[in-house]
Formats: structure tokens, sequence, C-alpha cells
């Protein structure tokens, strides 16, 4: 039996199954938007980030997979200066969403990193008791360069803790690049050379500070390899993101919002084209998803299982999960569509067509 966490409009779906035999076995929150969930690798543990509108963001943890369910704390920025530098800061300073959630290294078991839009990222050293902001990275001035892609604000969609270095943090934001820092936060850096932004005027489609990265991932076996699926295609370094080289866009399209890479093979990755840029569905209305197996010299497109026409599905960021098995696969979109696939992509079930729109998965214990 394998678990998938759905963490859509209407609640928190968990679904089991296996094969061409899945069902939804619970439904937490019912009714609330949920932006993101992570099952904790180190512990078991659940954490659900939910939107309610008036009522601000919340979350949640759970101990026991969802048996029960206590209210942690949340993301919070101070109160803006009336004086200064930031007063005059377009940006508001009121936590909107929880984008991404990652845990800390192994040898920090009460670390939990939050991602939030705008693009203010949080660190909890006790399990999401408390929330403490990244001064460093939300007081640098570059900030004052990012931008929203396609929402009103920048935001911060990913966030990877080395494996082999908790200290060492690398975070991909919508739009304002891909930072990094050695030190847990301390000192940032500025590493996105090598990608290319077209929508911006060609003496500045270079400049790092502007580019839009969709989705950022990690290979767990080999953390200096990186993949980023880029407004304006994709995108991989070979040495912890310090270069990104291009890779030519596969056919039907380059352009989409979600990557998913192989936890052991460095060039083995994941994607789900979508025509660009204001049509935001699969080109000619046919859902298909694409695979390298060697860093992007090559693609193969898998269509079994999907819907063939009239498809206006669109999967977003954290909506395609690899599991450790490394072929078992889950993608969701925000019309309302599950799949799995247990041979790496190759084949796609349907679970339903009929959910909410999803914003994140998470695989459970791994599989």
């Amino acid at each position: 039996m394998k678990t998938v966490l759905v963490a859509s409009r209407k609640g928190l779906l968990v679904v089991q199954g296996d094969g061409a035999d899945w069902s939804v076995a619970a439904h937490h929150f019912a009714g609330d938007p949920v932006t993101q969930v992570m099952v904790d690798p180190r512990n078991g543990d659940w954490y659900a980030a939910l939107r309610l509108g008036h009522f601000g963001v919340k979350m949640r943890k759970s101990s026991d997979q969802g048996v029960t369910w206590n209210e942690i704390g949340v993301p919070a920025f101070p109160i803006k200066p009336k004086e200064g530098q930031w007063a005059d800061d377009p940006t508001p300073w009121n936590v909107e969403m929880v984008w991404s959630l990652a845990a800390g290294g192994a040898s920090e078991p009460g670390v939990v990193w939050a991602g939030c839009m705008p693009a203010g990222l949080f660190k909890s050293t006790d399990g999401g008791a408390t929330w403490q902001l990244n001064k460093p990275m939300w007081e640098d001035p570059r900030r004052l360069g990012w931008f929203g892609g396609g929402n009103d604000y920048p935001g911060m969609h990913s966030v990877l803790v080395d494996p082999r270095d908790p200290q060492h943090v690398t975070l991909a934001i919508s739009c304002g690049g891909v930072w990094q820092t050695r030190d847990g936060g301390a000192n940032w850096t500025l590493t996105a050379a090598g990608m290319k932004a077209d929508y911006m005027p060609p003496e500045s489609a270079e400049e790092p500070n502007t580019q839009d990265p969709h989705r950022m991932v990690q290979c767990a076996a080999q953390p200096d390899v990186l993949w980023v699926q880029h407004h304006c295609g994709i995108f991989r370094s070979t040495d912890g993101g310090k270069l990104w080289n291009a890779i030519a866009s596969p056919a039907p399209s380059g352009f989409g919002f979600v990557v998913a890479c192989d936890p052991l093979d460095p060039a083995r990755a994941w994607f789900v084209p979508a025509q660009a840029d204001t049509h935001r569905y699969p080109a000619d209305g046919k859902m298909v998803v694409t695979r390298t197996d060697d860093a992007g010299e090559t693609f193969q497109c898998f269509e079994a299982g999907l819907p063939a026409r009239a498809a206006y599905h669109l999967v977003y960021r954290h909506c395609l999960e690899v599991a450790m098995d490394r072929v078992s696969l889950a993608m969701a979109s925000t019309t309302g569509g599950l799949w799995v696939s247990g041979d790496a992509g190759e084949q796609w079930h349907c679970i339903s067509r009929d959910l909410p729109p999803v914003a994140a998965l998470a695989w459970v214990n791994g599989v």
C-alpha cells in the first residue's frame, strides 16, 4: 500500500493504493485551501500549510499520520518600518502564503525551513512551534529588484537543504533568481549565472536577480546536480548552482512549471510541458510527460493513460513527485486531475479528474 498526500483548495486528501486500485482514505481540513504539505523524512511528521483568507495563514502538524493534528506557529514578518530604507518597500510585510517547506538536516531534528509569498525565508528550530525571519535575505537591498512572476509579489517556492551540510541551503524565487548560503543563512550569494530571461530587454536578459525559475530540485545522491524548470526553458547545473547550462527545449515544449529528478541518478529528470505563455495548458490540448535519462541530451515523451485531446490541465510547481523507489510518480493538476505511474512515468493511471485544484503532493515514507 502506497500513500500520497494531496494538498488541494478544499483540504488535504490522503490517497492510498497501488497499481490501478487507489482511493481517498481520509480528508483533513475539508473546505480549507492547503498550499503546501511536507512529510519530515527524519521522523515521519506531517506538516500542512493553510491559506484561510481573512483568517490568514495557519500551520498544522501531525505526529501520527493524520490521526490527530495540532496547530503550530506560523511565519510572520515584523512590523514594516515607517522610516529608513524599507519604509517605501512596495512589498507588503505580511505572509500571504507558505509556498515551500523543507526539513533541516539529519543532525538538526527540530529544524524546518519555510519559503513564503512574499519571498521571505523563515526557520524553525523547534519543529514549527516558532519561526524566525531570515533577516540577511529579507534585508538584502537586491530584493527590491525582484518582482512577481504571475503573482502580485515575488515568491519563494523552492528551498533545498544540502544532505551533506545542513548549513548549505539553496533557494529559488519567482522572480528573483537562485540564492545560496553556506553558513546557515548569515550570508547569501546570488547564483543564477547562465540563466536567460527572454521576457526582459536584451541587455538585461542575463541579469541573475530577475530570473524566473518556476521550480528547482536537487539530486539527493549527488547534490551538486540541480535542475530548474524556468519560465524560459530548462536549466541544469553540475557545480551546485554556480553555473547553469541551458537544455535544448524538447518537443512539444520547453515551457512548464514543474520538474522532478531521480534521487539517485543525476542524469534523469521528468517534466510536464505546457503551451507558453498566456495559454498555460498542454500543447494542442494533449497531455504528456517528458523524461531525460542522459542529462538533457535527449528526451522521451510519454502519453499512455493521459488525456489525448481537449485537456487543459496545468501541473503546477509542487505537483510532480517521484518516490524514493525511483519508479513511482504522482502528478496532479490545477483542474483536479490526479495520476500515478509505477514505471518511471511511461504509463499513467488516472485516480481522479474531479478533485479540487491541487497545489502540492508528497509521498509518505518515500514510497
